[in-house]
This record gives C-alpha cells, sequence and structure tokens, in this order.
C-alpha cells in the first residue's frame, strides 16, 4: 500500500500545500518511504523536498522550509507504505483462526510486523523478525516492542506456536537488551500448555533480562464457541494460582479478567505500576475507577435524568460502583446492564467483542434518557461493530438514545452530561 494520504491536519503544512484525500506521498528528499518510521526520520529537517501524485495523476514537486521537529500534518491511510509482514504462526491460541465467515475484512489479517508494535503497540512474536529488520531497528534505535512471549521454554513455545522459529524467543529478546532496545510483553495463558511451573520458568526467564523488559501481562486465553479444537479455560483455581505466582515478580501483573475469574477485588493503583499495559486489560477496570472518583458529582440534578450503562461482562462490578454512586444524585437514576456474548459464547467477556445483535438483545427493553456504549465496541475511527453493522442500525433496531464514550478509561464524557441537567 501506498502512502496514501487519508486527511490532512486543519492549518498545518499539508493543508496550506493543498495536499488532499487520496493524494500519494511518494518521497522524501529523493527518498522513497517504506512507513511512518521514515516519514517522521525524513521530516526532520528545516529543508526538505517531498514529491506528491495527485489524485488526477499529476506529480508535483514541492520544497519547502519548515521548523526542524515541526509534522507536515498528513494523516495516513496506513502506518507502512509497502506491506505489512504477515503472522507466519499457527497457534494453538489464535483468535483469528476461530473467527466465522461474515465479519470485517480486517478481523482476518494476521500481522507480525515490528513497525506496527513500535508505532501502534501491536504484539509481535519475533519468529519472522529479519537480520535487515534488526539492522534497522538497532540503526534507528527504535522501541519500545510489544512481544508475544507466552513461554521462554523453546519445545513449548514451537508447540503452542506451531513455528520451529519460535524456539529462539530468548535469542531474540537478549538482542535487544545488548541493543538498549526496551520491551513490554505478554503471555497468554492457555491451561495445561504455559500456566504452573511453565509460567514460573518465563517469569524468571524474563526477569534475568532486567531493565530492558519493561512489563510483563498475562492475560487468560480467549476460547470461543467457534474453535474446532479444544483449548481449556482459565478457571478460578488457576486464575488464583496465576496471580499468586506473578505476585513474586514485580513487573507481572494479572489482566483484569484473572481477578474477576478469581473472584477477588481489582487491585489498587500500585499494583500496575505505570498502567504501561491499559490496552491488553491490565489495569483498565482500576483507571476507570479511580478516575471517577476524581470528579466532583452534583448533590441533585435541576431535572430527572436516567442513564444505562451497556457495558461487556468483565466490566460489570466496575460499572456497578460508579453506578452506586452516581445514584446517591437526586434526580438521576443509573442502571448497569452488561451485555452477554450469544454470538461468540460466554467464555468472551470483553466489550471490543461485542457485535450489534448482541448489544440490540441487551438493550431492546431499557427505559433510559441515554444508553452509554463504549467506543471500543466499535471499529476506531468509524461506527461499525464487528459484524459489520453500524450504530445508526442499532439505534434504528432499538429506537434508543445511544450516547458512544469515546473515552474508554475515563467518564468524563458522561460527567459533563449529568452536568448539563444541575
Amino acid at each position: 500500500m501506498p502512502a496514501v494520504v487519508s486527511s490532512v491536519v486543519q492549518g498545518s503544512i499539508a493543508d496550506e500545500l493543498a495536499i488532499e484525500e487520496g493524494d500519494i506521498l511518494l518521497s522524501i528528499d529523493g527518498e522513497k518511504l517504506l512507513d511512518m518510521i521514515d516519514y517522521r526520520f525524513l521530516c526532520k529537517n528545516e529543508f526538505i523536498t517531498i514529491e506528491i501524485q495527485k489524485k488526477n495523476g499529476e506529480i508535483e514537486e514541492i520544497e519547502l522550509e519548515k521548523d526542524f521537529d515541526e509534522d507536515l500534518g498528513i494523516v495516513f491511510e496506513s502506518a507502512v507504505f509497502d506491506r505489512v509482514k504477515p503472522c507466519l504462526n499457527n497457534c494453538i491460541f489464535c483468535f483469528v483462526a476461530q473467527q466465522p465467515k461474515g465479519l470485517r475484512k480486517t478481523l482476518y489479517i494476521k500481522d507480525d510486523d515490528y513497525r506496527l508494535s513500535y508505532l501502534q503497540g501491536t504484539y509481535i512474536t519475533t519468529t519472522n523478525l529479519s537480520e535487515s529488520d534488526k539492522e534497522r531497528i538497532s540503526r534507528l534505535h527504535l522501541g519500545p516492542f510489544y512481544v508475544s512471549v507466552h513461554t521462554t521454554n523453546p519445545d513449548l513455545r514451537v508447540k503452542m506456536l506451531r513455528n520451529l522459529n519460535a524456539g529462539k524467543i530468548m535469542d531474540n529478546l537478549r538482542w535487544f537488551k545488548e541493543n538498549e532496545i526496551p520491551f513490554h510483553t505478554q503471555i497468554v495463558l492457555c491451561p495445561g500448555y504455559n500456566d504452573g511451573k511453565e509460567l514460573r520458568r518465563t517469569l524468571e526467564d524474563l526477569s534475568s533480562l532486567g531493565e530492558a523488559v519493561l512489563s510483563i501481562a498475562i492475560v487468560p486465553v480467549g476460547v470461543t464457541q467457534f474453535r474446532q479444537s479444544e483449548l481449556k479455560t482459565v478457571n478460578a483455581v488457576i486464575a488464583r494460582e496465576t496471580i499468586e505466582i506473578a505476585s513474586n515478580y514485580p513487573k507481572a501483573c494479572c489482566s483484569d479478567e484473572f481477578f474477576l475469574l478469581a473472584g477477588q477485588d481489582i487491585p489498587s493503583a500500585d499494583y500496575y505500576g505505570n498502567f504501561s499495559q491499559l490496552d491488553d486489560g491490565v489495569g483498565s477496570l482500576r483507571t476507570l475507577m479511580d478516575d471517577f472518583d476524581t470528579f466532583e458529582l452534583p448533590d441533585r440534578l435541576g431535572k430527572k435524568l436516567s442513564i444505562a450503562f451497556a457495558c461487556s461482562v468483565a466490566a460489570e462490578s466496575a460499572f456497578k460502583y460508579i453506578s452506586s454512586k452516581l445514584n446517591k444524585i437526586k434526580n438521576l437514576h443509573t442502571s448497569v446492564h452488561p451485555v452477554k456474548s450469544t454470538y461468540w459464547g460466554k467464555n468472551i467477556t470483553v466489550a471490543g467483542l461485542i457485535t450489534s445483535e448482541d448489544l440490540i438483545n441487551a438493550i431492546i427493553n431499557i427505559n433510559a434518557d441515554y444508553i452509554i456504549v463504549p467506543s471500543i465496541m466499535l471499529k476506531p475511527y468509524s461506527d461499525l461493530f464487528l459484524d459489520g453493522n453500524s450504530l445508526d442500525y442499532v439505534i434504528e433496531k432499538t429506537g434508543k438514545n445511544i450516547f458512544v464514550a469515546e473515552n474508554n478509561y475515563s467518564l468524563c464524557e458522561v460527567i459533563d452530561l449529568i452536568n448539563e441537567y444541575v
């Protein structure tokens, strides 16, 4: 995919140059661009020459002067301009492999690209990391990266990822350390494979890498009703055991789901350090609750208001905590409605996998002035659910007034809405 312009920032250099959606940035100072890494690097100059191909096919060469660190203000369709490096693994727990047909096309893409890990925080396994990739990472001193480790046992990792290169994980992590490239790590816990003593081994090995390891996130395997091969889910016993094992390693944090499965309270903020893996569900509920506690709430509203929170099953306890405090405000009534996943099956409890039909089923009989839906239920920068249906489709089917909260870690927008009724 070439460097296609998606939009430009108003008032930016690109805006002044009349660069527009659909144009293609061909080069900067004669250098072809592979990705956003090249773009950012080549833009760091006071004098640059850019080559633009307009939508009509005409090519323009523009010389410009700017501040050294000033961005051009171009938003691209993709962070990678050549070809996304595909995932060459066939993991026993791969979520993409257990999806049915008929969802958004992008959901079937299996990437394992170090550039997306650096730019967007996606996870890489390092099984397709080439020597040329390493040379570029070292030369540009890129980082931090996000690495899906799962296990440091070479034979077990080959078995779990079904890739002979998977056994080289510690060699690759040591290379990162030697080149002073920091990284975050992830362990998808699969009972019977990498839990118990194997988890202890992995955490010991990661701890031996010192400051190069920024964090260790442990998340439970997600098993849908579409999975053909048998894979055990994390139960209460395994959850408690995993929490206990992880407690011996300062950089290791279990995701919120482990504490819910174990029947334990969500830990205090101290447990999560700098909350570096929120998008992996590590500390997201604590962040939401603590952020809520910072707001000064009114004693009463000028008129009655009812709000319903349509949340994931995993977030139900956090929203019940929030709802109980909001309901102390006179003339305000809030309720919590966890959306069960009939599409994926009962084991899937996160908001990012909720379909439009499951949301419809959960809210169709709710009577409230506003139904709050977290933006994580939708595709980024769009109004589409996983099943391809739009937010307007849900509104049409239910007749409800749906309020999409863009910030998934704060209720600031909801508080602003409530304050309008004071």
